[in-house]
């Protein structure tokens, strides 16, 4: 089979984890030791709780080391390449026996992300040998039509996967029945939720599958201009692209007489955005585009009539554009095969939080959220009790453990109060506190609102004060109350998205738990024990050995006791640090 490769996951995730120093390790070692490898790079493989991550692929196999740092990878190096016995306790996944992290990627169905992980995004070649560019080839050979690529992408019923969800060949087909000379198709890479790393790894991955489905959706509305709007604090994902860019201009995939499509003469450029998540909305995008401030605008009209410089726009988002690709190469049917009625295809999903297996995982819409954390995610970290889950990022919900059972699709997941989102799932256990989870995530959309609407601007300020008064212990009776009134105040008279859902966590957390609010409010208690000014650290005398560890690492000397005799606690002096608890190893420090 020729040389052994040796690929090195360099993605952000793991440049984080220093795969740049692993990568870098490995070969100054073939080098100064002249082992003949082929030495390359791909991005984020999706199993980021095993970053840094690195493919040994020989003739007998394909193996995936799993936390491969700079001392593994010497190992590695001796053993595996000199030697050609593989390292058996740091494989996370092969071809040739079963792993424990094989669930992980065993309930996938990868299609936006069928790429990642599998090839160079920097080498054009690898992109095209795995069916990259075959979509508009096909295009060109056979004279499709613009009506039957819009229709192609109609009956595989693809809705929009940056959060709202409308149909994609209907938003196609819109922007294409307004005529005009000049047309626009916008790749919106910008939305700040925990969705946005599957954005960021979709375009630090597969840039090219990106463009090809810009293309295509130039194409097929008859644009002349494509512009992918990335946030500025993404700069792997922003190099690969202008990578990208330069090889699929070289190839005549982008300018006159694009993809070898007569008459259409099709370019891309980025433009780099502020990172403001108002701009996840259509029309504040196009200003941001335009050079004024990223503020949304009263529609109709709306953006396919009347959107960048005024002109007919279509703005989806990264996840949209990879699948359309595939639809083109393997029919609409074998993609609507995946799904449920309303909700076809797959979808992609940044799965964090406290759960085992953390990363990005695509899945087919229709399995349900309980079978994506557990047969995924490998369950709750630390074995603890599943509580919640938060969807749809900082406007999204929260969906409580006895309803883990809803499936995955945009209308079951509105149903519970949350949204489906650009993709974030972040799981929560008993630990967490969910007056706290609200308060946190208001606190980020009030930051981000634009300020244009007083009920947004203002709202969201009111309910995050009344939040962060009930969690160090200050609520009123009428709070809750309160936040349930100038929630759906917010969600009726804001003019965007981000203020009409800004309110949802708040109020997913008052349906779902709203026992919690009444313990903070009522008894000053938190029931989670995570807010910081509702516990009381206290010694429990038959646990306690006199050992003044906890007394030592007190910074305020609010522990008392001698050696070998039970410690106090005075509570007067006591800042609720969390130190003694830390620090004591005999769990004699009890929180109440």
């Amino acid at each position: 089979m020729g040389k052994t490769k040796v690929i090195v996951g360099l993605g952000s995730c793991g440049i984080a984890a220093g795969a740049a120093a692993t990568y870098r390790k490995i070969e100054e070692l073939c080098l100064a030791e002249k082992i003949d490898i082929e030495l390359g790079k791909t991005s984020c493989v999706g199993m980021c709780y095993r970053e840094p991550l690195v493919e040994v692929v020989d003739e007998d196999g394909s193996y995936l080391y799993g936390e491969v740092d700079e001392k593994r990878a010497i190992e590695i190096v001796e053993k595996h390449l000199r030697q050609h016995s593989p390292v058996k306790e740091y494989i996370v996944q092969t071809d040739l026996f079963a792993t424990e992290d094989d669930s992980f990627t065993r309930n996938q169905v990868k299609i936006a992300l069928r790429n990642c992980g599998y090839m160079d995004p920097e080498n054009i070649d690898q992109y095209e040998a795995r069916e990259g560019y075959l979509a508009v080839k096909g295009i060109a050979s056979k004279g499709t039509s613009r009506a039957e690529v819009i229709q192609t992408v109609l009956e595989s019923g693809l809705r929009g996967r940056g959060g709202g969800g409308f149909p994609t060949g209907m938003k196609w087909k819109f922007a294409s029945n307004y005529s005009s000379a000049e047309k626009y198709i916008i790749c919106n890479a910008d939305e700040g939720d925990p969705g946005a790393f599957m954005d960021r790894s979709v375009l630090e991955g597969d840039p090219h599958s990106v463009l090809e489905g810009m293309i295509i959706g130039g194409y097929a509305i008859g644009a002349s201009e494509g512009v992918i709007y990335c946030r500025a604090e993404y700069p792997l994902a922003i190099k690969r692209l202008e990578i990208a860019l330069t090889q699929a201009r070289e190839k005549g995939y982008l300018g006159a007489n694009a993809c070898g499509i007569q008459g259409f003469n099709f370019d891309i450029h980025i433009k780099e955005g502020a990172g403001a998540f108002v701009c996840g909305e259509e029309t504040a995008l196009i200003a941001s585009v335009e050079g004024r401030r990223g503020m949304p605008r009263k529609r109709p009209p709306f953006p396919a009539e009347s959107g960048l410089w005024n002109k007919p726009t279509n703005i989806n988002n990264v996840e949209t554009f990879a699948n359309i690709p595939w639809i083109l190469n393997n029919g609409a049917a074998a993609y609507a095969a995946f799904g449920t009625e309303k909700s076809k295809g797959t979808k992609v999903f940044a799965l964090a939080g406290k759960v085992k297996r953390s990363g990005l995982v695509e899945v087919p819409m229709g399995i349900t959220i309980r079978e994506v954390i557990y047969k995924l995610g490998g369950g709750i970290k630390g074995d603890k009790k599943f509580k919640a889950v938060q969807m749809g990022g900082p406007s999204g919900g929260c969906i409580p453990e006895y309803l883990a059972d809803t499936i995955v699709d945009y209308d079951s997941v509105n149903a519970t109060g949350a949204i489906m989102g650009s993709g974030g799932m972040v799981v929560m256990d008993e630990t967490t506190c969910m007056v706290d989870v609200a308060r946190f995530f208001l606190d980020f959309t009030r930051k981000e609102s634009c300020g244009k609407c007083t009920f947004c601007r203002i709202g969201t300020k009111r309910m995050l004060e009344i939040l962060e008064r009930i969690t160090i212990g200050e609520g009123r009776e009428s709070d809750i109350g309160e936040l349930e009134e100038l929630a759906q105040q917010i969600k009726d008279n804001s003019l965007c998205g981000l203020g009409q859902t800004a309110p949802n966590p708040v109020l997913t957390t008052l349906r779902y738990f709203r026992d919690e609010y009444e313990a903070h409010i009522h008894h000053k208690k938190c029931p989670a024990k995570a807010c910081k000014s509702l516990i009381t650290y206290t010694v429990d005398p038959e646990k306690c050995t006199g050992c003044t560890v906890c007394a030592k690492n007190c910074p305020v000397s609010a522990i008392d006791g001698a050696r070998k005799q039970s410690h106090f606690i005075r509570q007067d002096a006591c800042i609720r640090c969390g130190a003694c608890f830390t620090k004591c190893k005999f769990e004699a420090i009890v929180l109440s």
